[in-house]
């Protein structure tokens, strides 16, 4: 369940700098490296970085995801969170893997997401459609 197996983020698609403040949903394809400030929501076919300077104040979704700094929302992510030592998070998240590292903050509930939990659940869904 917690491992320390790597996340490989290859190439940053995108870069939101440290002097930047932004407000409302940002969507985009790829990786994201965000270290300025975000009031919104953050939806990203692909993986995000949060740098140490990063604040969020929203929602994320994303296929893999590093927080080195402040996230207050909710995170879903596909496969791998990973909070460094320097991470602050506030909000629940889902996820397939989840690492901390020593000495990041962590206040909120965590929902472990499984193969076998995804093909119970699709069952019961077609059950309750067969049915009707």
């Amino acid at each position: 369940m917690f491992g320390k197996k790597e996340i490989k983020m290859d190439k940053i698609d995108t870069l939101i700098g440290r002097n930047t403040k932004l407000e409302g949903k940002i969507t985009a394809n790829g990786t994201i490296r965000f270290d300025g400030e975000l009031v919104g929501d953050l939806i990203i076919e692909g993986n995000v970085i949060i740098g140490e300077e990063g604040k969020i104040k929203g929602n994320i979704k994303c296929n893999n995801g590093i927080v080195s700094g402040r996230v207050e929302g909710n995170i879903i992510c596909k496969e791998q969170l990973r909070l460094t030592n320097t991470a602050s998070l506030f909000g629940d998240i889902e996820v397939k893997s989840f690492i901390v590292d020593e000495n990041a903050v962590f206040e909120g509930s965590c929902k472990m997401k499984t193969e076998t939990n995804t093909q119970k659940n699709n069952t019961k869904k077609e059950e309750k459609t067969n049915r009707s």
